[in-house]
């Protein structure tokens, strides 16, 4: 039997291999179960992979928020976290790190981004202001919502469709925002919701060149900008990728030259800076520093360590300084990437061009024959667990929510099944038995029915909700 020439992963697309620049010096066992197990499992969690319990998983792909690898020195660091209550050394570590890499003169510590939303939200929105933003995030849009504001999305069209090739799919439609601001006046624009690497899109960048018109045009009005910086260094990576004029610019460099055109920036620390837990939220006017400051004692913990040990704050130092360096991320991206053309090949149906911090399975094309309002997507995730114990998540109707005014689901256009891969966490090979999973997954489509929701929470009910099989 001739058996074909084995090829390294390099070889399998044409190029040089790359390895991670890193090497394992501990690991964490895992276990793999059977299919009469994670029946069971998936079944008490009411089909809803959030409600898994973690020890039931094999390759948990549900989120890279607080799952990442933490190296050496960020262990090292750990160990010299000074407890005060007031004034502890790593605030101001933290704080000069901040400055350093992402510009910002003045730093709130959160426990988390969810934290950072909160107080900008309350901050910064009056009740009936419009917040235009390029695409809604779950708890953002939420936060925004309750303070009283008014999502409006302002994305470029394509980044709805994803099958689109546009490589900067997170941009601002620069018209459509002027309209808004237009027909509704600046005095009722509350700040534009800028995010990076746009998560519900796919992880699809901004290109350095909207942001800096997007500037321009908010100066003309008198309206502020604030990035939700959370995967900005993926973008950064993106923007030196792809954008003319970036190429021999560093991360750091693109990193900080971004963040110059916004007013401000919130940031969940459990992606780009590597740590487990943690946040923070910047601003450059000494005014709404103020009001956060206080805020942040009423809600979080006093302003010099915000509901954070301070080895949390040396860590997360430590991880944002990390986060920058460029071979660093272009393994990040490159591993993401390994998987995306793996299924691109096999034709399996996936947001394009590959995002940067996940795979987004199109599950509307993966089962054309399931309706949105049967779950898609998190029949989708349900499926692929069973298949082989990878815990993936639902963004798509589930994930929207419903349209507080008429009570009925909203329906996107997008209808998403996101396998997140966490940094520094799972090889190649685990890769390869992810892309396998849902390629077997992918070959059994047409057998397979939808869900229907039988519990539903009042607020983000994609973590919470649960679901039951359709005859």
């Amino acid at each position: 039997m001739t058996h074909p020439t084995p090829q390294t992963m390099g070889q399998q697309f044409g190029r040089r291999s790359w390895a991670e620049p890193w090497k394992i010096k501990m690991v964490e066992p895992l276990r793999v179960t059977t299919r009469e197990e994670r029946e069971r499992a998936l079944a008490e969690a009411g089909y809803n992979t959030f409600l898994l319990r973690s020890e039931d998983v094999y390759i948990d792909l549900l989120t890279d928020s607080g799952t990442n690898a933490m190296s050496d020195r960020q262990w090292a660091a750990i160990m010299l976290g000074d407890e005060a209550y007031a004034g502890s050394r790593n605030f101001y570590r933290l704080e000069a790190t901040i400055q350093q890499y992402y510009g910002y003169r003045y730093v709130v510590p959160t426990h988390q981004g969810r934290g950072a939303e909160h107080l900008i939200s309350r901050a910064a929105i009056r009740p009936g202001q419009y917040v235009p933003g390029n695409m809604y995030f779950t708890t953002t849009r939420l936060h925004q919502e309750l303070a009283g504001g008014i999502f409006v999305d302002v994305i470029i069209d394509e980044a709805h469709d994803p099958q689109s090739l546009h490589l900067f799919k997170g941009n601002v439609d620069l018209d459509k925002l002027e309209a808004l601001i237009r027909r509704e006046g600046a005095q009722n624009i509350a700040y534009v919701s800028l995010a990076g690497t746009v998560n519900m899109a796919g992880g699809q960048p901004v290109s350095m060149a909207n942001v800096r018109a997007l500037r321009s045009l908010c100066d003309r009005y008198g309206v502020r900008i604030f990035l939700d910086a959370t995967r900005m260094v993926e973008n950064a990576f993106f923007i030196q990728e792809r954008e003319e004029g970036y190429a021999s610019r560093s991360i750091a460099e693109i990193l900080k030259e971004f963040c110059s055109y916004t007013d401000g920036a919130w940031m969940s620390a459990k992606k780009d800076a590597l740590v487990n837990i943690g946040g923070w939220l910047a601003v450059n006017d000494a005014e709404l520093f103020d009001e956060l400051r206080n805020l942040v004692v009423v809600y979080e913990g006093l302003h010099t360590y915000g509901g954070l040990a301070g080895r949390d704050m040396e860590a997360m130092a430590v991880g944002i300084e990390e986060s920058v360096q460029d071979d660093y991320i272009r393994a990040r991206i490159g591993q993401v990437r390994y998987l995306g053309e793996l299924l691109t090949d096999w034709d399996i149906p996936i947001v394009q061009p590959v995002g940067g911090h996940a795979i987004f399975l199109d599950a509307r094309r993966f089962y054309p024959h399931i309706p949105q309002r049967e779950f898609p997507a998190q029949t989708l995730a349900a499926e692929l667990y069973l298949d082989s114990g990878i815990r993936s998540m639902e963004r798509g109707i589930a994930s929207a929510g419903r349209d507080p005014k008429t009570g009925d689901h909203y329906y996107p256009k997008l209808e998403l099944t996101r396998l997140t891969i966490p940094r520094r966490v799972y090889t190649q090979a685990h890769m390869d038995v992810v892309a396998e999973a849902v390629k077997a997954v992918y070959d059994a489509r047409a057998q397979t029915r939808g869900l229907r929701m039988v519990y539903e929470p009042k607020y983000l009910r994609f973590f919470q909700a649960r679901f039951e099989r359709l005859a």
